[in-house]
């Protein structure tokens, strides 16, 4: 029986066969892809983190420092990130960021093919990995989630999870996500931050051609930074107006007027520079009760004692205070230089440099020519230039002590828009400062500068440095004789003694060799005699003496020796600063404190320190001593002081061989000692006393730190009985065991 076919050619029918093998085989080669494809995907997917975490997201953020009025003084971060919502980025910065980054981010569903192939295409003609596919969603999946390498497995995972995290969120939850994730170069992450670093003002702020600038960071922080490279900033600003301009954003005009704006930049200061000392006590408090991790990465809030105003004059005080010790002891020399050490002029980079120099502060340049009576010099991105008048007061040729490559000491004094300035040629031989301001009511620390410069030395020598504090230890003698019933106008003998030791006979001095006879002891204070002292302290004892400094809050130990009275034990300035705030506070010791309160990221108090208070003396001992040491100032060693139109009260203190400098004061409402001497314990040189060389720094701190408060007044002694004043007699000799050479 013939069938339908039977009439076609044999050929024909050979052809269809082969037809449907080929479409069979088509078929299982699909199947098969299929299958493979499906299989690599679980593998690939499997591993996946889970989506459902990102709902309870929260990025690492900065922990900030504020002072007593709320202002920033300093933060700690891994990522330094401020968390912002999306209203918080401005339409213009959206659409900037979506214009350069992902045209079609509001309509695709987390990947883009059409991108991907075209991505794919450039790839192999360019023969490697050059040409970007990845959507915003699938760079907010691959910071969050996975790691940076360009492996196709790695975009496989990339774009699973960009679609997961479109069917879950919507477009301003992941724009929102993306802003603040995305790094931005210099440490910084995330838009708000970003443009506070770089423009000193929050993200809702942004003009047009700043919010272009920030939009073209993402493709490469460094590579487009303004601060190391501006052309290549401004050009990749200028794309991504052009960008806008093509997809309609702005117009053609506010594209002409953005493209033709230069990079004008307002780099943030490093909040950590105003007050570094005091910040890195907050941070080992903070990490040694909350851990590592929750301070560098929970964003917790610290609220301080600190004030910025009262911190900047400090700053200030110390600074030109050293700058006037130099001085007065003629250059030194003994220049770093750069070139010596093989660097290249063109390629350093001081640290003192990382942050915005300001007028009147103090950072090291670098002599990059120097010629007959002119140097010029780099610090940043300004130049200046050396006179040989400039140079006057080193009473040196300024070609023969400023060479290419040095590093010297400038105190600035104008900065132009232009790049250039003007600077004091100053010096930085070693000599150290420290000053610490106490508020009496609180006893929050209100000031605290550690050393000159944080950069070259972190170590504190506010609160670390155990140094001799000389004659400013005298008032806990004093304080321990009017305790007992003493009356400033009773009277002592300065006259030569001397004390009988176990090491033999010890004979002290008075500073100017001289003595005066009777004299009362408001008299002996003022004028800082060593042989009352000593007489006053043998006669009640020096560990009652002792005793009595470690009420007023000295922990340091005092060995029981005579001359501990004249201030040979070690004490540090935070201890000597808070001890003498007991005297204006009626005898009351309120303990420092840095904190005030600690938030958590949610607002939760964590803790909130409230003054810790002790009675020390009482109120007639602490006001008789401060009427003391108010005659200091009006008319002995601390007479300097008397111009202030304030009332001030203090003691200077001064070490043998003039290794230490001291003056220790207080107003009614603040209290400030000031420290200057080496970190080596070497002389400072003849005649820098605690007056000549730390009370000048106290004035202009006490002077800045008073402008416009109302200083009060001291409460006076009561009234001294009228009773003939007594002579305090005491044996030439000390009690053996007791004292020291």
């Amino acid at each position: 029986m013939r069938t339908l076919y039977d009439h076609l050619p044999e050929v024909e029918i050979g052809g269809r066969k082969l037809v449907g093998r080929v479409l069979f085989g088509l078929l299982v080669l699909i199947s098969v892809l299929i299958g493979a494809t499906a299989g690599l995907l679980l593998v690939y997917t499997t591993d996946l983190p889970q989506i459902d975490a990102l709902e309870a997201y929260r990025p690492s953020s900065i922990t900030e420092l504020y002072d007593d009025q709320g202002r920033i003084i300093g933060s700690f971060a891994l990522q330094r990130r401020v968390v912002a919502s999306y209203d918080d980025f401005p339409p213009v910065l959206r659409d900037a960021l979506v214009s350069i980054e992902d045209k079609d981010f509001y309509t695709h569903s987390g990947i883009n093919f059409f991108r991907i192939i075209g991505a794919a295409f450039r790839d192999i003609r360019s023969g490697g990995k050059v040409q970007g596919a990845s959507t915003l969603t699938m760079q907010l999946a691959r910071n969050l989630f996975l790691s940076p390498d360009r492996r196709w497995q790695r975009k496989v995972q990339e774009a699973m999870l960009a679609i997961q995290i479109e069917r879950r969120f919507t477009k301003p939850q992941i724009l929102t996500l993306y802003a603040n994730q995305i790094f931005l170069g210099h440490g910084v992450y995330g838009f708000e931050a970003a443009s506070e670093f770089y423009f000193s003002k929050p993200a809702k702020q942004l003009t047009l051609d700043e919010a272009a600038l920030l939009a073209g960071l993402p493709k490469g922080p460094s590579v487009y930074s303004p601060i190391v490279h501006p052309d290549r900033a401004q050009r990749r600003r200028n794309l991504v107006i052009n960008s806008m301009l093509e997809d309609g954003k702005i117009t053609a005009a506010q594209a002409d007027v953005a493209r033709s704006a230069p990079i004008v930049l307002h780099l943030a200061h490093d909040p950590n520079s105003l007050a570094p000392y005091f910040v890195e006590e907050i941070r080992r408090y903070l990490e040694n009760k909350y851990g590592t991790d929750q301070v560098h990465e929970g964003g917790l809030k610290v609220y301080t004692s600190l004030d910025v105003d009262l911190q900047k004059s400090a700053n200030q005080a110390v600074l030109d205070g050293l700058a006037a010790y130099e001085r007065r002891h003629g250059w030194k020399g003994h220049l770093e230089n750069v070139v010596a050490n093989g660097f290249a002029l063109e390629k350093y980079s001081h640290p003192d440099w990382d942050d915005e120099p300001e007028i009147d502060g103090y950072v090291h340049a670098l002599v990059t020519s120097s010629g007959t009576g002119i140097a010029t010099l780099k610090f940043g991105r300004y130049t200046t230039a050396l006179s040989q008048a400039d140079a006057t007061w080193t009473q040196q040729k300024l070609a023969s002590i400023l060479k290419p490559g040095d590093i010297c000491y400038v105190k600035i004094l104008s900065l132009g828009a232009n790049g250039a300035a003007k600077v004091s040629l100053e010096q930085d031989s070693g000599a150290q400062g420290a000053l610490l301001a106490i508020d009496n009511a609180t006893g929050g620390i209100k000031a605290l500068v550690g050393g000159r410069d944080f950069n070259d030395s972190k170590f504190d020598r506010a609160t670390q440095a155990l140094r001799q504090v000389g004659s400013s230890f005298k008032p806990y003698v004093y304080t321990t004789v009017i305790d007992e019933g003493a009356t400033p106008d009773d009277t002592i003998l300065d006259e030569p003694v001397s004390f009988d030791t176990p090491s033999g006979p010890y004979t002290p001095h008075n500073y100017d060799e001289k003595f005066e006879g009777i004299i009362t002891l408001r008299r002996a204070l003022a004028q800082s005699r060593n042989i009352p002292a000593l007489r006053l302290a043998s006669k009640v004892g020096i560990k009652d003496v002792i005793a009595y400094a470690e009420r007023f809050g000295i922990t340091s130990k005092l060995p029981p020796y005579l001359p501990v009275a004249l201030g040979s034990a070690e004490i540090t300035l935070l201890e000597q600063t808070a001890a003498y705030s007991v005297f204006p506070n009626d005898g009351v010791r309120i303990t420092p404190r840095y904190i005030t309160r600690v938030t958590d990221y949610e607002g939760r108090v964590l803790e909130e320190d409230f003054p810790d208070v002790k009675d020390v003396v009482s109120q007639r001992t602490a006001r008789i001593m401060t009427s003391m040491l108010r005659e200091v100032v009006l008319h002995g060693t601390g007479v300097a002081a008397a111009k202030l139109l304030f009332p001030v009260a203090g003691k200077t203190g001064t070490t043998n061989d003039f290794t230490d400098a001291w003056f220790v004061g207080f107003s009614p409402t603040t209290t400030c000692g000031v420290w200057v001497g080496y970190d080596e314990k070497k002389s400072l040189g003849a005649k820098e006393t605690g007056a000549h060389a730390a009370l000048p720094i106290w004035i202009n701190f006490m002077t800045a730190a008073m402008v416009g408060k109302d200083a009060g007044d001291f409460q006076p002694p009561p009234p001294t009985p009228h009773t003939v004043a007594q002579k305090i007699d005491t044996p030439d000799t000390a009690p053996a065991g007791e004292e020291s050479h």
